[in-house]
């Protein structure tokens, strides 16, 4: 067969010449130089690829960083002597990372280690580091890659609640019920109840707020209005007064005492009730007053006054916990301290009473308490306040239930009270 022509060099050429146009041709170097750097091309594909992989994992820590210093300080600003440590990591555990596993480490600082909130007692640093083994890029280093995620938050401001129901299940932890008017003077509503019903607004009862929050869901919503809106699903708000320490009675100093004229009385045991009928007006000289068993009650028509005034309802001898009945037409017009071991509260109901223990300050616009109704095992009925004179009430019980019109406000300053809730707090780094 005859030999193809060449097509790359004219015939009758010269053989030095097709050697030097063989030499200068450069079709083909491509398949040359693609094979000499196929291995530089994969590894840098293999490199990125383990970069973009420890960049997803850096993000992911990140943002389990932020939510931890985030759910940390919310707590702080709630409960002083939480655990940071604890929240930090139950929150990142969320995001698949748990201590000791992998290297995963959580470190919490108040105040921060680094950055620009070092000296400031509130901000709280969350670290969270993990190791990540190497890939291709083993051949540089065998060590581990060490990722880190840090953020820093300060807690919101102090909380702006003047209801709290602390009961975690109950149908109704809050009430208001038929044609009561409740309005929450630039305050809110915090329920803890996780029921279906946590919050019932029943009739034409009506509840004018500065915020509705519950953990649970609320029946009756239509006749809730506010400003800043209503929130269910809330996690449950911690008792602001969980570690004041209720001072012990000594023995009784009276017994069974009833008051039906003008009257000024002094701090001290009262055994078995204190009783005033219509027309009594008695003054309370600051102080701490125990009623151990029996029961405060307050006709209508009576009055009962003073400032600097904590009254104490308990028992000494874990029966017949005192009480409280103050019906409507009665002048209650007490403040609490603003210091000392009872400071901010006015009412304090024993926390080892039972549950079912009922309490009822039904005085109306005559019921005007300066500081924290603090009954946090009590069933409470609660209407009173007025414009004129309510400054800084505090409604905090096991449960609450509106019976009357009602008016609370929150102007607390000095008033020794303890905030109800938080706002949320936020990132800072």
């Amino acid at each position: 067969m005859a030999n193809k022509p060449n097509s790359f060099v004219p015939k009758g050429v010269p053989l030095g010449k097709k050697l030097l146009h063989f030499w200068r041709d450069r079709r083909g170097n491509y398949a040359v130089i693609t094979a000499l750097m196929a291995p530089v091309l994969i590894g840098s594909a293999g490199l990125a690829t383990e970069g973009g992989l420890w960049m997803y994992v850096h993000q992911s820590l990140q943002g389990a960083a932020d939510s931890a210093a985030l759910s940390s300080a919310t707590l702080y600003g709630l409960n002083v002597n939480a655990s940071l440590d604890n929240q930090a990591q139950s929150v990142i555990a969320t995001y698949g990372y748990t201590v000791g596993n992998a290297g995963t480490t959580v470190t919490v600082n108040r105040p921060p280690a680094s950055g620009a909130y070092t000296g400031n007692t509130k901000a709280v640093e969350v670290i969270v580091t993990t190791q990540q083994a190497r890939l291709l890029s083993s051949i540089f280093n065998t060590g581990n890659v060490t990722l880190k995620g840090r953020a820093v938050a300060l807690p919101g401001n102090a909380g702006t609640g003047c209801v709290l129901s602390l009961n975690l299940t109950a149908s109704g932890g809050v009430t208001s019920k038929g044609n009561s008017a409740i309005s929450l003077n630039q305050c809110s509503v915090y329920d803890d109840s996780n029921s279906s019903s946590a919050l019932v607004n029943s009739g034409v009862a009506s509840i004018n707020a500065l915020s509705v929050n519950v953990v649970g869901q609320i029946s009756g919503g239509s006749g809730i209005t506010t400003t800043q809106g209503v929130n269910v699903g809330i996690s449950p708000i911690a008792d602001p007064y969980a570690n004041v320490v209720m001072p012990t009675p000594g023995p009784c100093d009276y017994n069974n005492m009833t008051y039906k004229t003008t009257v000024t009385i002094n701090p001290g045991v009262y055994c078995n009730g204190i009783q005033l009928n219509a027309g009594a007006v008695v003054t309370m000289n600051p102080g701490i007053y125990f009623i151990d068993r029996g029961s405060l009650q307050m006709a209508g028509g009576a009055t009962l006054q003073g400032t600097g005034v904590t009254i104490i309802l308990t028992s000494s001898t874990g029966n017949n916990y005192a009480t409280a009945t103050i019906n409507g037409g009665a002048t209650l017009a007490i403040t609490a301290p603003t210091t000392g071991p009872t400071a901010g509260i006015a009412i304090f109901g024993d926390r080892n009473m039972p549950t079912s223990t009922t309490f009822k300050f039904n005085g109306g616009d005559n019921q005007v308490i300066g500081g924290a109704v603090y009954i946090p095992k009590g069933t409470l009925q609660y209407a009173g306040g007025n414009n004129a004179n309510t400054n800084c009430t505090q409604v905090i019980a096991d449960t609450v239930t509106f019976v009357g019109n009602s008016l609370l406000k929150i102007n607390c300053s000095g008033s020794g009270t303890r905030p109800i809730g938080t706002s949320l707090a936020s990132l800072v780094e």
